[in-house]
């Protein structure tokens, strides 16, 4: 843990040479994680406008890694960041008195899939002894929540099963197509794009596997929030209309709003895509963040050795925003 702990901070150290500059008003830049279609509520209120009619400009660039979404928000090379939680919990640990806030959660299950060179049928998780998996980057949740089911399941991580963790997020993949490994966890659109070219099989879902925890936030520094509330609650909004409107369309309809945002994709390969993180219950259906996701969190953290020390729930996390948005919502539902 310390090891990964000290690699942050590094990479945060470095950050700091980076600079900002000032923002028109509505103008968000927004820092995610990586481009996937796990984030399909944000694509589609970008697609259908929510973000427009809110009288905000967003414009997003993709990290390649929530420790690099982390540094670009803390750089000031980003407004908002859509990360994994473990990485607010790494920098609010590190002392920093502008910390990142949570303000609005995307997604409540893990989004990644376990990727077999077999097409495995009757695949259970005592199958990986003795096999290698390509895991992700040590204290990142993929790999954590890979851990964390496993142990769940009786496999013990290093004893029965070698985890890759020395790969990046970008060349996993690329190393499974390479012959490294004899499992891979990917997200999409990179398990369909195996599948594809037959180089691998989907035959578990993480999020499936795992149950219900805060994967994917929306986070803010403590001081743009004070500064920006009102941009910080037309995101909010933007994003709970996009949430609602991916709860209550077809998995088709989903693929053809977001298809703008994988046009390197087939309409029949996004639905199936987006099938698959719908049939998971992947997505939230509005952006509170409730107290006993945060501990369970806290809790999985603590198990992969990855917590410095237990975050206050208040401290990082607001749902001041969320909490409007669906007043708001009501509200207007109730007046039409």
């Amino acid at each position: 843990m310390k090891k990964h702990f000290m690699a942050f901070a590094s990479l945060f150290i470095a950050s700091l040479a980076l600079g900002g500059c000032g923002r028109n008003s509505g103008a968000v830049r927004l820092n995610e994680t990586v481009h996937s279609v796990f984030y399909a509520p944000q694509y589609a209120a970008l697609e259908l406008g929510f973000f427009k009619d809110e009288g905000l400009d967003v414009t997003v660039t993709p990290a390649g890694g929530s420790d690099k979404s982390m540094i670009a928000l803390l750089a000031n090379q980003a407004d908002i960041a859509l990360l994994g939680t473990e990485t607010g919990i790494y920098a609010y640990n590190q002392g920093r008195e502008d910390y990142p806030v949570a303000f609005a959660q995307l997604t409540r299950k893990a989004g990644n899939f376990l990727v077999s060179r077999e097409d495995e049928k009757d695949f259970t998780w005592t199958d990986v002894k003795g096999k290698q998996i390509i895991g992700g980057r040590l204290g990142g949740m993929p790999e954590m929540l890979l851990e964390y089911i496993l142990v769940k399941n009786g496999v013990i991580p290093g004893e029965d099963v070698e985890i890759i963790n020395n790969i990046s997020y970008d060349s996993t993949s690329l190393a499974f197509i390479n012959g490294v490994g004899d499992y891979t966890v990917e997200f999409e659109p990179s398990a369909t794009a195996l599948e594809a070219r037959g180089a691998g099989h989907v035959v578990a879902s993480l999020g499936d596997d795992s149950g219900e925890v805060p994967y994917t936030v929306y986070m803010a520094t403590k001081d743009y929030l004070s500064k920006n509330p009102d941009i910080a609650q037309k995101f909010t909004n933007a994003v709970y209309r996009g949430q609602i409107w991916v709860d209550t369309h077809s998995s088709r309809e989903i693929a053809e709003a977001i298809h703008p945002q994988f046009k390197e994709n087939s309409l029949d390969e996004l639905t199936t895509m987006v099938e698959r993180y719908k049939a998971v219950d992947s997505w939230n259906t509005d952006p509170i963040f409730p107290e006993e996701c945060f501990t369970l969190l806290q809790d999985i953290l603590e198990q992969g050795n990855q917590l410095v020390k237990r975050v206050p729930y208040a401290d990082m996390i607001t749902n001041r925003y969320a909490e409007k948005a669906i007043a708001e919502k009501a509200i207007s539902t109730f007046e039409q």
